[in-house]
């Protein structure tokens, strides 16, 4: 299998953004409601949970369910 230029570069730079105490999808996932409360509480929950943070910013699958769930709360919080 043949990679083109881009995707080396893109694997290249996905590598050198690892951290050592960085999380993964399932943890991530794990957190995320009370991430997405302290979102709706306006509090900072990227201070207070800087991993989960990072993780969204670096990972599309988990910060699209972050924004569905984000939107959910939300809808119900409105509806109560």
């Amino acid at each position: 299998m043949k990679l083109s230029t881009d995707t080396l570069k893109n694997m290249i730079r996905a590598i050198k953004m690892t951290r050592p105490d960085e999380i993964g999808c399932d943890d991530c996932f794990d957190q995320l409601s009370e991430f997405a409360e302290l979102k709706l509480a306006g509090k900072s929950p990227e201070k207070a949970m800087p991993l989960v943070q990072d993780h969204l910013n670096r990972c599309g699958d988990c910060r699209e369910e972050f924004e569905a769930l984000l939107e959910a709360l939300k809808e119900l919080k409105v509806g109560i």
